[in-house]
C-alpha cells in the first residue's frame, strides 16, 4: 500500500534572526523520515514559512518538537511585524498530500493540538476542517485582537481555547492548528503589460468576483467563474510581462488545468493571449497527472500512457516552462520524498539490469525477473491498447482504447514496483539470519524476525501472480478487438504474462516450504495452484485466438 503523506506549514513569529529559524528547522530535520522543503522567513512581516512533508505521526513529532523550540526562542511580548500574529507559532495547517483523506488529517492535527496544549502548556484553537464549531473555523476571526489583544479576549467564554490553558502566555502567545486543503500559488503569463486588463481577466475568474452597480445605482456582486480560487492581476518587471497571480485553495474543487483553460477563454474574449504558466512551490503528483490526462482527452487521444508523459503533457500545455526549466523532480511533491534505493533496479538501463542479474549476486533473482516479465506483458498490451485508440478510422473508439490503455498502465506500474520489493524481500531474509543468536531472547528475536521476512518474500510473489493474471484481461481484450497488425504483440504479452505467474509461484513455494505457520502455506498454495490454472488456461486461449486471426 502506498505511504500515507501530508504536510505541515507552521508560521513562526520571527523572520529576521536567522540563527532562531534555523534552530527550528533543526528540530524539523532531526525527525527520520520528514523531508524539509522549504523555508521562507520575511524581514518585513518577521514571519518564516516552513513546509516539510511526511508519514503523519513523524510529521506532528516534528510540528511538537518545531512549536516547542520556537516557544523557547521566541519572545512575543518584543516581537514586532507587519504581518498579524498572535504567538511564536502563529498558525500551524496540516494538509493532505497522498493516500490519505481530509477527516484523517484534521485528526491528526487534533491530536496535535491537544499534546501541545497538554505537554507545552500553550494555549490553543483549532481551524479550518479541524474545527468542529464553523464560528471559529476561520483563521483571520481567531487571531482578530492578535497577540496584544489576547489577554482579554482569551478570557471571555466564547473564547475559550480548544487545548491548554484559558491564559495568554506572555513570552509564547497562543498557536493556531487545523487541517486545510492543499494551497497551489499558480501564475498565467499574458501577452500584455497592462495590470488593469490583467486585474480585469482575475476579476472575471475569481470567486469573489467584482462589485458593480445595479440598475438603481446599488452595489452588487458579481461572482467569477471558478470555485475556490483568489486572483489578482499585476505586473511582473523582471519578465515584463503580466500575470494573472492566483491561490488555488481546493484544487479537487478547480484543479490547476481548470483555472489554467478558464483563464485562457476569458483573456481570450478581451483580446488578450495566454502565454504560459508558473507555478510558484510544490504541487501534488496527481494534480499533474490529472492535467496531463485532461489535455489528453481534449486531444481525444489515449491517456493510458506513462507517468513522464502525462507529466510532459501537463508542462507543454500548461507552458510551466515559459519562464525557466520545469524540473518534475524538484517540483512534485511525491518526487521529492522519493526514496531512490526503493527503485535500484528499475532505475538500471536494461544492459546494466541484465548484468546485474547475471552477476555472482544472488539478487535479483526468478521473482524480480518474473515481474521484469510480466511488466512487459502488461506495457505490450498497452501498446496494443494506444495504437488502437489512435488507429485511423477508429476515431469513434478511442476512449474505449484509452480505458483499456489506462487499465495496462496500473498493472504495468505495480509490476515494475515489485520488481525492486522482490529483492527487497529476499535481501530481509539474509538479513534476518544474520542476526546475533547467543542469547535464548536474541534466539526468539531472530526466529521471528525470519518468519516475518519469509512471509513476506512469501506475500510479494504472489502479488506479482495476482497482478501478471489481471492483466491477461487486457491481453485477451486485445487480442480479440485491438489493432489486427498488433495482434502477435497481444501474444508475446500473453506468453509474459503466463511467464510471470508461474515464476513466480516458484517463489512463493520454495519459500512457503521454510514458513511455520502451515495454515497459511496451504491456503496461499491452494490460491497459487488456482492462479497458475487460470493463467495457463488463458494463455492458450490467446495463442488459439493469435493463431486464429493469422489464418493458422
Amino acid at each position: 500500500m502506498s505511504q500515507k503523506l501530508i504536510e505541515c506549514v507552521p508560521n513562526f513569529s520571527e523572520g529576521v534572526n536567522l540563527d532562531i529559524i534555523k534552530q527550528i528547522t533543526n528540530e524539523v530535520e532531526s525527525v527520520e523520515g520528514v523531508r524539509l522543503l522549504n523555508v521562507d522567513p520575511g524581514k518585513a512581516t518577521n514571519r518564516t514559512v516552513v513546509t516539510f512533508v511526511g508519514e503523519p505521526e513523524k510529521v506532528i513529532q516534528a510540528a511538537f518538537l518545531a512549536i516547542k523550540k520556537a516557544g523557547e526562542l521566541i519572545d512575543m511580548s518584543k516581537q514586532k511585524g507587519e504581518h498579524p500574529r498572535m504567538g511564536a507559532t502563529d498558525v500551524c495547517p496540516l494538509i493532505p498530500i497522498s493516500n490519505i483523506s481530509m477527516e484523517e488529517t484534521a485528526e491528526y492535527a487534533r491530536q496535535l493540538a491537544k499534546r501541545v496544549g497538554e505537554e507545552l502548556q500553550i494555549p490553543v484553537y483549532l481551524y479550518e476542517q479541524a474545527q468542529p464549531n464553523k464560528s471559529r473555523s476561520n483563521l483571520s476571526v481567531i487571531r482578530a485582537g492578535e497577540y496584544e489583544g489576547f489577554f482579554k479576549k482569551i478570557k471571555l467564554p466564547e473564547w475559550a481555547p480548544d487545548f491548554g490553558p484559558a491564559e495568554n502566555d506572555v513570552k509564547r502567545g497562543a498557536t493556531v492548528i487545523g487541517a486545510r486543503d492543499f494551497l497551489v500559488a499558480y501564475n498565467v503569463n499574458l501577452n500584455t503589460t497592462s495590470t488593469r486588463r490583467a486585474n480585469a481577466i482575475a476579476f472575471d475568474v475569481r470567486e469573489a468576483g467584482r462589485t458593480v452597480n445595479d440598475e438603481h445605482g446599488k452595489p452588487k456582486n458579481v461572482p467569477g467563474t471558478l470555485k475556490s480560487v483568489k486572483a489578482i492581476g499585476w505586473y511582473i518587471e523582471e519578465y515584463g510581462i503580466a500575470q494573472i497571480s492566483m491561490n488555488l485553495t481546493n484544487i479537487e474543487v478547480t484543479p490547476v488545468h481548470k483555472a489554467f483553460d478558464e483563464v485562457c477563454d476569458k483573456a481570450h474574449a478581451r483580446g488578450i493571449r495566454v502565454t504560459g504558466s508558473e507555478l510558484v512551490g510544490l504541487i501534488p503528483l496527481k494534480a499533474m497527472l490529472d492535467a496531463g490526462k485532461y489535455f489528453l482527452r481534449k486531444q481525444k487521444r489515449s491517456v493510458g500512457v506513462s507517468e513522464k508523459e502525462l507529466i510532459r503533457i501537463a508542462i507543454k500545455s500548461m507552458g510551466l516552462d515559459e519562464l525557466g526549466p520545469f524540473i518534475p523532480e524538484e517540483r512534485i511533491i511525491e518526487y521529492l520524498l522519493k526514496d531512490k534505493t526503493a527503485s535500484k533496479l528499475v532505475s538500471m538501463s536494461l544492459a546494466e539490469f541484465a548484468d546485474e542479474t547475471a552477476s555472482e549476486s544472488p539478487a535479483p533473482g526468478g521473482g524480480s525477473i518474473s515481474a521484469y516479465v510480466g511488466s512487459l506483458g502488461a506495457s505490450l498490451a498497452g501498446m496494443v491498447a494506444n495504437l488502437s485508440s489512435h488507429k485511423k478510422g477508429w476515431d469513434d473508439r478511442w476512449e474505449e482504447f484509452s480505458n483499456w490503455a489506462e487499465k495496462a498502465q496500473v498493472y504495468k506500474d505495480e509490476l515494475i514496483r515489485l520488481v525492486d520489493l522482490d529483492t527487497t524481500a529476499f535481501n530481509r531474509i539474509m538479513e534476518s539470519f544474520g542476526l546475533p543468536k547467543s542469547t535464548p531472547e536474541e534466539k526468539t528475536a531472530r526466529d521471528k524476525a525470519i518468519q516475518d521476512a519469509t512471509r513476506y518474500a512469501i506475500e510479494v510473489p504472489f502479488k506479482v501472480m495476482q497482478v501478471a493474471l489481471n492483466s491477461m484481461e487486457v491481453i485477451k481484450a486485445m487480442v480479440e478487438m485491438g489493432n489486427p497488425n498488433s495482434v502477435t504483440d497481444a501474444g508475446v504479452a500473453a506468453l509474459c504474462a503466463r511467464t510471470a505467474v508461474l515464476g513466480a509461484f516458484m517463489n512463493v513455494k520454495i519459500n512457503a516450504s521454510s514458513y511455520k505457520d502451515k495454515d497459511f502455506v496451504t491456503d496461499i498454495i491452494a490460491k497459487g495452484n488456482a492462479i497458475e490454472q487460470k493463467a495457463i488456461a488463458l494463455e492458450a486461449e490467446v495463442i488459439e485466438l493469435v493463431n486464429g486471426k493469422m489464418g493458422l
